[in-house]
């Protein structure tokens, strides 16, 4: 090839690996401005989920945020094994966040295996705590009654949440008085799954954790690392180590005193990954890398297993 074919051919490159690197970032201003939807919208476009198909959205109070929706198989036969359910429950500062934009993650499980259930909630400013805590424990408590019709077992429910919605999750399954409202037990949890949860917030220094928790008679009781518990379910938290919104020590404490009481809990830190990575990770393209996801699945199947198991399978993290 001559000189000039050279360059010309260096010009194409250049340009090339310039407009991919303008779509990259442009992808993730898209993110940072509505996370969920533009992962979900990629997803769809990008993902290769088959069999996977949205079954039905529920309300669960008289709030258009309190509502459910349900990923399964598309296809299920009527004598079909039931499979474990993943209920997740998304972030978003306890004021602003749509089940709706969290298909991704029920493409993302479904094929893996499982039924899931993407939760809802009352946020500030029409509501404050405990709502979030009461509706989780209204979601969980219709999965229990209403998801066997879906293909779900409502005996092995991991229950999982990022961000905010971790903190919902954990505090549903550490404090018994949510799920007992229902006539239901934290032991009716299989495992609980927190992505970049907040645990340890008080005194309450942002303007979302006043908001949402400030009017708390007592601030305190609204944490979970004071609500431990030996006999708490298992759990896995997963948080990156350049997360600066909420800061990996919420999940190191939380795990230390879980650890200490004699809970089964397993603590993932990832040095790469910032607050929302771990959530981006489970939508396509990135999930490709099956990383954040296979340890979720690996723990949902290995706790979800116990349940129906005559003994007990000692988790690997005690």
């Amino acid at each position: 090839m001559s000189r000039t074919g050279w360059r010309r051919m260096a010009w194409v490159v250049g340009i090339t690996i310039g407009l991919a690197i303008i779509a990259a970032l442009a992808l993730q201003y898209a993110i940072s401005q509505n996370g969920p939807a533009v992962l979900s919208a990629v997803d769809r476009l990008t993902g290769s989920a088959d069999n996977v198909a949205l079954k039905t959205e529920v309300s669960t109070g008289d709030s258009p945020a309190q509502k459910l929706l349900v990923w399964a198989p598309e296809e299920q036969a009527a004598d079909a094994e039931k499979l474990p359910v993943l209920l997740f429950v998304h972030g978003g500062s306890w004021r602003w966040g749509d089940p709706v934009d969290y298909g991704f993650v029920g493409r993302s499980f479904v094929p893996k295996g499982f039924v899931v259930v993407l939760a809802g909630y009352r946020m500030h400013p029409e509501a404050v705590y405990p709502a979030m805590l009461e509706d989780t424990a209204s979601a969980i408590a219709w999965t229990k009654q209403e998801i066997a019709q879906y293909g779900g077992d409502p005996e092995q429910i991991v229950i999982a949440g990022h961000s905010a919605g971790a903190y919902n999750v954990v505090m549903t399954a550490l404090e018994e008085q949510w799920l007992g409202r229902h006539g239901h037990a934290t032991n009716d949890i299989a495992g609980v799954v927190g992505l970049s949860g907040p645990y340890d917030f008080y005194p309450f220094d942002s303007d979302s954790t006043k908001n949402s928790f400030g009017p708390a008679e007592n601030p305190e009781s609204t944490q979970p690392i004071n609500h431990i518990r030996g006999d708490a379910p298992p759990m896995l938290l997963i948080h990156g180590e350049k997360d600066t919104l909420v800061y990996p020590r919420n999940t190191r404490k939380l795990a230390k005193l879980l650890n200490d009481a004699g809970s089964s809990v397993e603590a993932a830190f990832y040095p790469e990954k910032d607050h929302n990575q771990p959530l981006i990770s489970l939508a396509a393209p990135w999930r490709n890398s099956r990383d954040v996801d296979d340890k979720i699945i690996a723990f949902a199947k290995r706790v979800t297993a116990q349940v129906h198991a005559s003994v007990p399978v000692q988790d690997e993290s005690r």
